[in-house]
Order: structure tokens, then C-alpha cells, then sequence
């Protein structure tokens, strides 16, 4: 037998005969009069409010090209609700008013609320609204109810097409809908493994707090907050919430600190809000508003204080609205939000990229394509410092609803992005999921979200990614926690947990003066030996000393450490693309130039048994030639040394050999013999030990040691 599926709202008349709709006139309620008078005041004052989002949200239900309609439409449903619900003490059996409180709870940030109205609106009139199924499809669909919605949604469509004119973008948009609402089933059938939780009462108030922003080793967070004590203490007219800040909180020991206001010079007396924070969270790019053509500006971090935000250049903003932006890791690419309509566009807000040349201008941005961008809007665009993983959300591919959050691989090879993936249920939902950022090891996401369980409008949640699931086990230890603020007090069986990771080094610490131990603000150049050449500089801070570096995997890198009134120092790191994540504490202690005065040369290299310099030596040595063009009157000793492997005679010669080759590099480069001199060591000035391979590496090594100024 054929099975026959009813829209949810028929069954809900079928079952209703006993109610009837009751209209708010003085023949229902005749005992009643001054209260029924002020219900219709409530109702009319409500329709001011209501009657001009409705204008807006047809307009945007006849051509679907003007998003602000849909924001501002519902927005105004929202105003009117107090009104109504007032109202709706008074009489709870009206159709229309039910229709308008749920409308109203519908575009909010309550929308779990909506069905309830909607359902009885119909099952009290069920031509209340000639779109009553779409909005019960709504209502379904931000809650879930799959199958319900698409039941909705199809009977809407049923009834546009028997009379199609001028509905042609209501129905396309109720079919992206269906199509949502079966995305979303097959994603909550194989949910991925995460744990969604609250960060606590510490970052997140009782006032709408969104937008996070965190530094690669998840030391620091930036968010968007409006709360009373924000800049200047200001009211935005068209909600009556405080103006947008920028707030700070700080990671210590796996918990986050209380979020205070970043102040001056970062916020001002209008909206500042968050964008991107650069990985070693020393550069801040914020939104501002400029009356109404949105930008992105950039503030830096000097020791405690922040430099006066600057707006970037017209090759990034436009006079149409750029929302969201996020810079690689070494600072060189920007990737961006804007709806400007130029060559590349593809529908309205797109993604696009800018590089920035060896002058530090950003140049012309460019489009990233149909492989990222849909006809739909894509915002909240976020590349993680792996410099290869773009995460971002969009309308468009195989959004559940709303705004879902994908991700997308640059194949280096192939010069493309692959195709976006879904982060999937619970990530996604079918309403907004934006403002996601992920920390280095790709073990902590966040974002903004409205959950039930929130302390304020909109909160911010941490999830936490976890790997392929393994055979159960029986725990008989501390059981992992969902969250430092609930933890698991039982011993249960379950599952053992494989934690997601990524290709990526993080490489940190603190940069200090050797002899004084004060922290110093030096230079950092990060090179690509294979191509000897400078692919990024940073800075450490000047009041703490601290810096952090992200290294993709797969490259063989120099690290260069400057700074004026010393001798630099150089770290090396050759990292397959084979290597799983790693944090790597390296505090560096800087040394004067002063006669006795020592550095370890860790980027000249070596053919295996040989003392024969590789390529990949000549920027460390350009370095070091740089150093004694700059003190003409400097002589040293480039000394060469091995490991214990070998004959004394054999690990002298070639230590002997290999620092020849070095100063025979610096005489062709025009430096003086005199100042120069050559001598081998062998393995008598090991410095570490000749028991494991680490030691062994670290003893095979060449130096240079200032013997005169």
C-alpha cells in the first residue's frame, strides 16, 4: 500500500475542531473592555513595527537580492514582539497575533520558540498567511525536525505553483531549503566526534558575545562583546544594544581568564570588532563600520600598548563592505570578505586574496574561485596556520541551513582548492555557524553560537575535535573532560580518544639578553633553505621578549635571530612533511658582539663525509659575511667540529677541511685573510652527549668566535 505523507499543520487542523479563532473584538470580550483596549493598543503600537518589516521581507521574498531586507524585516518582526505578547496574555486564540508572536521569536535569536505560535496560528486559521507552510517549515527546520520541514516546505511549494507568477525565487528558495533539510539528516545520521562546550562565565556575559579570534598556541583571545562598559557607554539606535568592543582574554593553565576591554587606542566611540589575529597574536585586524561602507583596518602590538588602527589599502577595501579577514601565518597573504563587484565575482559576499609584495603594499586582490565561492554569501573566512587549510562559512555547497562552516585544502602541486567539506553535525546546524578559528594543532575550535545553555544572546563555545573512534577499553584513570567547568566524576567504560592533529610546528619562547637576562624586542627572519630565501620576519615583543613562529611541515628551515649591538643567532629545523604537530619551547639568549664571544653557525650544510658547502649554507654564510662588513676591523675563528664516530685523526681532518671550506667562502666574497681564521676540532669540544643520535647531531657542527674587534 502506498504510504501518503501529510503536511504536519493538516494533521494539526484535523485534531483542533474544538478550537476556534478568536478576534480581538468587543462582542468576544464584553466583560473585559479596558483590557481588550489595551491589548489593540499593544497590537497597533506592534504593527508599526511589524507592517514595515513585512514591506522589507516581501520585498526580499520577490527578488532575494537584498539581504539587508531579510535582516532588518525580521528584525523589526522582533521589535514588535513585546507588543504582541502582551496581546497574546490577553487572548491566546487569535490566529494572527500567534502568527506575528511566532514570526517574531522566528527571526531571533530565540527560534526554538517559534513553533508553538506557528502551529497553533494554523490550527486557529490555516489561511492565516498564504506562506503559513513556509514558516512552519522554518520553524522545523532551525529545530531539527527534518522531515516535518521538508513536509512544510513541499506543501508551499504545492501551493505557489498554482499560481507561479512573481514566486519564482520563493520556490527556488524553498528547494535549497528541501535540499538543506537532507543535508542535515544524512549529517546527524554519522555525526562526527567532538565535544561542544560553553567557556564559562569568564569570557562570555549575559550581554551577546561572538566573533573569537585566538593567537596559533591558543595563549589569546580576542572577541566582540557589546556590553555596557564598552567605549563611551553608547546605544546603537536601531537595537538598543551597546555598541561593539573589542574585549581580551588570556589562557593560563588550559583556562581563560576574565575578559576585560582592550581599551583605547583598539576600540573607539563607534563599533570595533573583531576579524583576525595573526598567529603569534601581535597583529589585529578589526571591522569598522565608516558610515555604513564596512572595512578592515589593522592594529600591531608594541610591548603592552597597540598602535592607532590603520585602515589597509583600496586594493582591500572598497566603498562596497569588506566583513571578515584573516592573514597567513608568515604574514604575506590575506584572505577576505567583501561583496564588491568586480572581475572574479561570483555571487555576493566572495572570498578573495591578497599578497603582499617586497615593498609590504598589498597587491590586487583576486577571486578564489568557484571551488570556494557559490552565488550564496561566504563570510567568516579563517586560514589556519598550517598556511594550506582555508576554513570559512557559507550559504552555498552543502550548508544544513544558513551559514554551515566547510573547510578546503590548497593542493601545491595541482595549484587548487579542494573541494569544501562540511565540518558536519554537531559542528553545523541549520541555523548561523560562523566566526570559526581553530588553534594550531587543530585539537580546539571556536566560534559564536546561540545554544540554550548560553549565559547571554549569543555565546562562545570551544570544540573539541577528537580522531577515529578505537575499540572500547575500560578506563581506570581520569576519564577525559568535555570540560575544564564539568568534569566527568565517574568511572565508566569508554571510548579511547585519538586526538585530531596537523602537519605544523609551532616553535616559541623568549629572546633575552645572555649576560643581563633582560628580554629583549629583536628581529626574526624565517628561511627557506632549500631556496635561500627570507620567507617571513617577526618581531618578538619588546616588553615580554616573547615570539612565536608557525613551520608548515615539509620545508628545511633557518631561523635567524637579530638584533643591533649583537651577534645573531640561528636555530635550524628541517621538518618532513611526514611530521605530526609539535610545540617547541626554544628560549634564545642573545650574545654581545665582544671579543670570546661564540655562536653555533646551525645552517651550513655539509654533503654526508665531505666539506663540500651545500646551496642551502648561503644565506647563513650571506649572513655571516653581512656581520663582518658591517665591523671591517672584526677577526674570528670559524672552527669546525664532530661527533665521536670515527678516528681522532679522521674527525680532526675533516673538521679541518669543512672550516676551510667556510673561510675560503668568506675570502671569495671579499673578506680580508687576515681576519680569518680556520681550525678544526674533531670531537674534543663536544657539547652535548655522544650516546644518542639528538647529541651526536648537535656535536657535528661549525662555529664562529669573535677573536678581535
Amino acid at each position: 500500500m502506498k504510504k501518503i505523507f501529510l503536511p504536519i499543520s493538516i494533521l494539526l487542523v484535523f485534531s483542533s475542531f474544538a478550537q476556534q479563532n478568536v478576534e480581538f473584538k468587543k462582542e468576544n470580550f464584553k466583560d473585559k473592555k479596558e483590557q481588550l483596549k489595551e491589548a489593540l493598543k499593544n497590537i497597533d503600537i506592534g504593527d508599526k513595527y511589524y507592517d514595515e518589516g513585512d514591506k522589507l521581507m516581501q520585498e526580499y521574498f520577490r527578488n532575494g537580492l537584498v539581504d539587508k531586507n531579510l535582516k532588518f524585516g525580521g528584525f523589526l518582526y522582533f521589535q514588535a514582539q513585546p507588543y504582541f505578547l502582551k496581546a497574546q496574555d490577553f487572548n491566546p486564540n487569535n490566529a494572527l497575533n500567534n502568527l506575528k508572536v511566532g514570526l517574531g521569536f522566528l527571526f531571533s535569536p530565540f527560534k526554538w520558540k517559534a513553533t508553538p505560535y506557528l502551529e497553533k496560528a494554523y490550527q486557529l486559521h490555516a489561511a492565516v498567511s498564504e506562506d503559513i507552510h513556509y514558516y512552519l517549515g522554518r520553524a522545523y527546520h532551525l529545530t531539527k525536525q527534518w522531515d516535518k520541514a521538508i513536509n512544510e516546505y513541499t506543501a508551499q511549494v504545492k501551493l505557489y505553483q498554482v499560481e507561479p507568477k512573481g514566486k519564482d525565487f520563493r520556490i527556488a528558495d524553498i528547494n535549497k531549503k528541501i535540499l538543506e533539510c537532507k543535508y542535515g539528516l544524512d549529517f546527524e545520521k554519522s555525526p562526527i566526534r567532538a565535544f561542544i562546550d560553553n567557556i564559562g562565565p569568564e569570557v562570555n556575559s549575559s550581554d551577546p558575545d561572538y566573533g573569537p579570534v585566538i593567537s596559533a598556541d591558543e595563549s589569546v583571545m580576542f572577541l566582540t562583546s557589546r556590553r555596557s562598559n564598552s567605549t563611551g557607554g553608547q546605544q546603537d539606535p536601531n537595537d538598543g544594544k551597546y555598541l561593539e568592543d573589542i574585549y581580551i582574554s588570556k589562557n593560563i593553565n588550559g583556562r581563560w581568564t576574565i575578559a576585560i576591554n582592550a581599551g583605547k587606542p583598539i576600540n573607539s566611540e563607534v563599533h570595533d570588532a573583531t576579524v583576525g589575529l595573526s598567529a603569534d597574536g601581535q597583529t589585529l585586524l578589526i571591522y569598522l563600520d565608516d558610515n555604513g561602507d564596512g572595512n578592515i583596518y589593522e592594529c600591531e602590538q608594541k610591548g603592552d600598548f597597540w598602535n592607532k588602527p590603520e585602515k589597509l589599502s583600496s586594493n582591500i577595501n572598497t566603498k562596497k563592505h569588506e566583513s571578515s579577514a584573516s592573514l597567513s601565518s608568515d604574514g604575506n597573504i590575506l584572505y577576505f570578505v567583501t561583496d564588491v563587484e568586480a572581475d572574479g565575482s561570483l555571487g555576493k559576499h566572495d572570498i578573495w586574496m591578497s599578497k603582499r609584495d617586497e615593498k609590504g603594499k598589498w597587491q590586487k586582490a583576486v577571486n578564489l574561485g568557484n571551488t570556494i565561492n557559490t552565488q550564496y554569501n561566504e563570510e567568516s573566512v579563517f586560514i589556519h596556520p598550517d598556511g594550506k587549510t582555508l576554513y570559512f562559512s557559507s550559504e552555498g555547497h552543502s550548508s544544513s541551513g544558513g551559514y554551515d562552516i566547510f573547510k578546503s585544502v590548497w593542493n601545491e602541486n595541482a595549484k587548487k582548492w579542494s573541494v569544501p567539506e562540511n565540518l558536519g553535525y554537531p559542528v553545523n546546524s541549520p541555523d548561523d555557524d560562523i566566526d570559526f578559528v581553530l588553534n594550531a594543532s587543530g585539537r580546539h575550535g571556536y566560534y559564536s553560537s546561540f545554544k540554550t545553555d548560553g549565559y547571554g544572546e549569543k555565546d562562545i563555545y570551544m570544540i573539541t575535535f577528537l580522531g577515529k573512534e578505537k575499540p572500547p577499553i575500560i578506563n581506570t584513570e581520569d576519564n577525559l573532560l568535555a570540560s575544564l567547568a564539568a568534569p566527568v566524576k565517574e568511572v565508566v567504560a569508554m571510548q579511547k580518544l585519538e586526538i585530531v592533529s596537523v602537519a605544523l610546528t609551532i616553535l616559541k619562547g623568549t629572546i633575552t639578553d645572555a649576560f643581563t637576562k633582560k628580554v629583549l624586542d629583536a628581529d626574526i627572519e624565517l628561511v627557506d633553505n632549500q631556496l635561500n630565501k627570507v620567507i617571513a620576519t617577526f618581531k618578538s615583543n619588546s616588553a615580554t621578549g616573547k615570539y612565536l613562529v608557525s613551520l608548515p611541515a615539509g620545508k628545511n628551515y633557518g631561523i635567524a635571530v637579530k638584533k643591533d649591538g649583537y651577534l645573531f643567532h640561528s636555530e635550524n629545523f628541517d621538518i618532513p612533511n611526514t611530521a605530526s604537530y609539535q610545540e617547541i619551547v626554544k628560549d634564545i639568549a642573545l650574545k654581545n658582539i665582544a671579543v670570546g664571544s661564540k655562536i653555533v653557525l646551525r645552517n651550513i650544510f655539509f654533503d654526508f663525509d665531505k666539506s663540500t658547502l651545500r646551496p642551502e649554507s648561503k644565506t647563513e654564510l650571506d649572513r655571516l659575511i653581512a656581520l663582518l662588513n658591517d665591523i671591517p676591523t672584526m677577526k674570528i675563528e670559524i672552527s669546525g667540529h664532530t661527533d665521536s664516530k670515527g678516528s681522532d685523526e679522521y674527525n680532526i681532518k675533516l673538521s679541518q677541511s669543512r672550516a676551510q671550506a667556510v673561510v675560503d667562502y668568506l675570502i671569495n666574497a671579499g673578506i680580508g685573510t687576515g681576519r680569518l681564521k680556520a681550525a678544526g676540532y674533531g670531537e674534543t669540544k663536544p657539547m652535548d652527549t655522544n650516546e644518542t643520535d639528538e647529541g651526536r647531531q648537535n656535536n657535528r657542527r661549525t662555529e664562529f668566535e669573535i677573536l678581535s674587534k
